[in-house]
């Protein structure tokens, strides 16, 4: 009986590893292409950037996690997840333009800029996950 409940172990273990790897390969990317550095204002105690950069990892994990779901395979889950990053990475661009000064703001410790990005990425993620019922 054991072992039968633990025969899916190697694809869940499989598909786990990958999207931990696609969110460590996403916040690589997002905190390098953001004018913020969210580590180190995250160091400093700047809530902000706590905030914006945990909704923008949600943003991405929903869709992840989308992908998962409706996978055919480990690759097709890997690709839909850089999809996923792709669409966070331009969700980023989409909010400076009402805000243009956004990073700035948020290395500030402006709360309200941090979750306008942060919520706009999550709407985006939330957005993106249910496109993904292919």
């Amino acid at each position: 009986m054991l072992l039968q409940s633990l025969a899916g172990l190697p694809a869940f273990l499989a598909y786990l590893c990958t999207a931990l790897v696609a969110a460590v390969l996403y916040l690589l990317i997002y905190t390098r292409i953001t004018s913020h550095d969210e580590f180190a204002l995250i160091a400093r105690n700047v809530p902000g950037a706590a905030v914006s950069l945990g909704l923008a990892l949600l943003g991405f994990a929903l869709p992840v996690a989308s992908a998962i779901a409706h996978a055919s395979s480990l690759l097709d889950c890997a690709v839909w997840s850089l999809i996923a990053l792709a669409v966070q990475i331009g969700v980023y661009f989409l909010v400076r333009i009402p805000v243009p000064d956004l990073s700035k703001r948020i290395a500030d410790g402006e709360l309200a800029a941090a979750l306008w990005l942060g919520l706009a990425s999550l709407a985006a993620g939330a957005l993106n996950a249910a496109s993904m019922s292919y």
